[in-house]
């Protein structure tokens, strides 16, 4: 839960409370807050509990897409843009970018079809109009 919050933030917060709230009330105000996430923590584990006996094995397979999200917290545009780059992937990838079966390589890309290439006026001629465009 404090994964981002070092120790001098919580110096802050220390000294902020103990000037809002005085050394009298300090002790008191900072044993509520243990005891409400100790609670709030008691009620999440509860409830995480009971899901997974009420679910079965499908909370597992509800659990997957939000550990995928999670990673994706973590992401670093510099890390992919590196990866992309410059790392070589051993393993074959179809166009889409998903492995591709049996180890075979993937099937090379259809050719574009060629664009349909407007006809050049002659020199001197003046080119046609159309009149849906303009």
């Amino acid at each position: 839960m404090f994964d981002s919050v070092g120790w001098g933030e919580i110096l802050v917060l220390l000294v902020a409370g103990l000037f809002i709230l005085g050394p009298d009330r300090l002790p008191a105000a900072a044993a509520w807050v243990g005891r409400a996430m100790r609670q709030v923590r008691e009620y999440a584990t509860g409830a995480r509990e009971q899901l997974r006996h009420e679910l079965g094995p499908e909370f597992d397979e509800l659990r997957k897409p939000l550990e995928d999200l999670r990673g994706l917290r973590d992401f670093n545009p510099r890390t992919a843009v590196r990866r992309t780059l410059f790392e070589s992937d051993d393993a074959p990838q179809k166009p889409n970018g998903y492995p591709a079966p049996n180890g075979s390589s993937p099937p090379a890309p259809a050719p574009p079809a060629p664009l349909p290439t407007a006809q050049q006026p002659a020199p001197g001629e003046r080119p046609p109009i159309d009149p849906d465009a303009t």
